[in-house]
């Protein structure tokens, strides 16, 4: 497998063979990385990422508790619970691959007003069928993040790319942290679960608005040049530049057709190309995101369990040392540019490294004495899971190529929506053998990643990948 600039220039998926990869144009006092245009571009990507998570986290904590007093049975509120997920399972590469046929600016807005709709229709559910309803709009476009993530790999080179992505979740994870705590002062008002909803719709208004006035507009060629450009002075500005096409498009312009496929054709191209690529190319950065993942995912399973059975320790205090890892993980975006300096911008060696570190922290969790060994192992997790979700995405990228960004992080997004899935049944049962299985059983799984990453090792230089978006 081979990481790099070489891959994400020359790679041909589905629409991005008539659409080569993205290149930020560089002229004189517009466009440069830095300018005031370009933090305040980044800046309001930021804010936009902050506001998402912190209307979802009012609601999301309150979800099971409402729907269970709207006379819900476990089961089935269970069930209503499930059902965002797998509809997340399924809609992710599809929105992703859409927004790199429609362009991110009117897949962004229509993700972010349609998400909108279903946190209003939430709170004017009053039984569980409108529920459930409620959850299908949020299931299926709650890929703001996702998409907002590909605009930022569009415009950053490669190597700035991580630290980008980093303060972008940042912005985000300070968000998730602000939002649980005005969602459960709400909640104890009365109708303060409708109240909720209704602030979580009117921030989700508030980010269209912010989408809709950022300085950037989308500006479509022909099939020879297609494109996203950034069009106010000091923001920055990208183009395609068609140098790669594959056969068929080749075929079509000999042919002298000129009408582009429909946006549901391309879509379907992307898909086809993007199977042959994931199984081929890039199946060891999902597989090593999704053993990651449910390592990760199997430490938090039961966290608040073990501590009560192991320790004694009690949920609010438990509560406490949650919210710490998630601050500290907000934090981790700011060391990620410093550790990436230290490893010359080599995002797969990070990643190993992480890896290794949360490896040893779960086996050391799981065999921890002490609350203090648990609190120690809390904090290095907080930033070692934080880098590792970021350089991970970053790799991706990289391989799959800019132009086609939007699927390439909605597959990742599929793969981790897997990971959920799988990871609540092999907590269980690990649960029942002992406190520690879970913690164990997500030590041995990043094990195995670590085990993968070692034997696909990149065979390229970083160096050569920052040409991506320079020249």
């Amino acid at each position: 497998m081979e990481l790099g600039g070489r891959r994400g220039r020359g790679s041909a998926l589905g629409p991005a063979s008539a659409t080569p990869v993205l290149r930020q144009e560089r002229r004189p006092g517009a466009g440069k990385p830095g300018t005031a245009g370009a933090r305040r571009f980044l800046l309001c990507l930021y804010l936009v990422g902050f506001l998402d998570l912190f209307g979802v986290s009012m609601v999301v904590p309150l979800l099971s508790l409402h729907v269970k007093s709207l006379g819900a049975s476990p089961i089935v509120a269970g069930i209503v619970g499930s059902s965002y997920g797998i509809l997340q399972l399924f809609s992710s590469t599809l929105v992703g691959c859409w927004s790199d046929v429609v362009g991110r600016r009117s897949s962004l807005l229509l993700c972010i007003l349609l998400s909108a709709l279903g946190y209003l229709l939430l709170g004017a559910a009053t039984n569980v069928f409108l529920f459930a309803l409620a959850r299908v709009p949020a299931g299926i476009f709650k890929h703001t993040l996702s998409i907002s993530r590909a605009l930022l790999s569009d415009l950053v080179a490669e190597k700035e790319r991580p630290l980008v992505l980093g303060r972008f979740n940042t912005a985000s994870s300070v968000g998730f942290i602000l939002g649980p705590m005005v969602g459960g002062y709400l909640t104890e008002l009365d109708g303060g679960f409708y109240l909720t909803a209704f602030i979580c719709f009117s921030v989700f208004m508030l980010n269209a608005g912010l989408v809709w006035l950022v300085p950037w507009t989308e500006t479509k060629h022909d099939s020879a040049q297609q494109g996203v450009q950034i069009v106010k002075t000091g923001v920055p500005a990208v183009k395609t530049d068609c140098g790669v096409q594959d056969a068929a498009t080749a075929g079509r312009a000999m042919a002298g057709e000129t009408t582009p496929p429909p946006p549901w054709v391309q879509v379907a191209w992307a898909l086809r190309d993007m199977k042959s690529l994931v199984f081929s190319e890039m199946w060891d950065l999902f597989l090593v995101r999704f053993l990651m993942a449910v390592a990760v995912m199997l430490y938090y399973s039961n966290f608040v369990l073990a501590l009560e059975e192991r320790f004694g320790v009690r949920p609010r205090t438990t509560g406490y040392l949650i919210s710490y890892s998630s601050a500290l993980g907000a934090l981790a975006g700011f060391a990620l540019g410093p550790i990436l300096q230290l490893y010359q911008h080599n995002a797969h060696a990070v990643l190993l490294r992480s890896s290794a570190l949360t490896c040893a922290l779960l086996g050391l969790h799981a065999s921890a004495r002490t609350v203090g060994v648990v609190i120690f192992c809390s904090t290095l997790l907080a930033f070692s899971t934080a880098i590792g979700r970021t350089c991970i995405t970053d790799l991706q990228l990289t391989v799959g190529g800019a132009q086609a960004s939007g699927t390439v992080i909605g597959v990742g997004q599929s793969v981790t929506a897997v990971g959920r899935i799988v990871a609540p049944l092999l907590s269980g049962v690990a649960q029942v053998v002992s406190p520690c299985g879970p913690p164990s059983l997500g030590a041995a799984l990043a094990l195995a990643a670590i085990f993968v990453m070692s034997l696909h090792k990149p065979r390229c230089s970083s160096g050569e990948s920052d040409k991506l978006k320079t020249e």
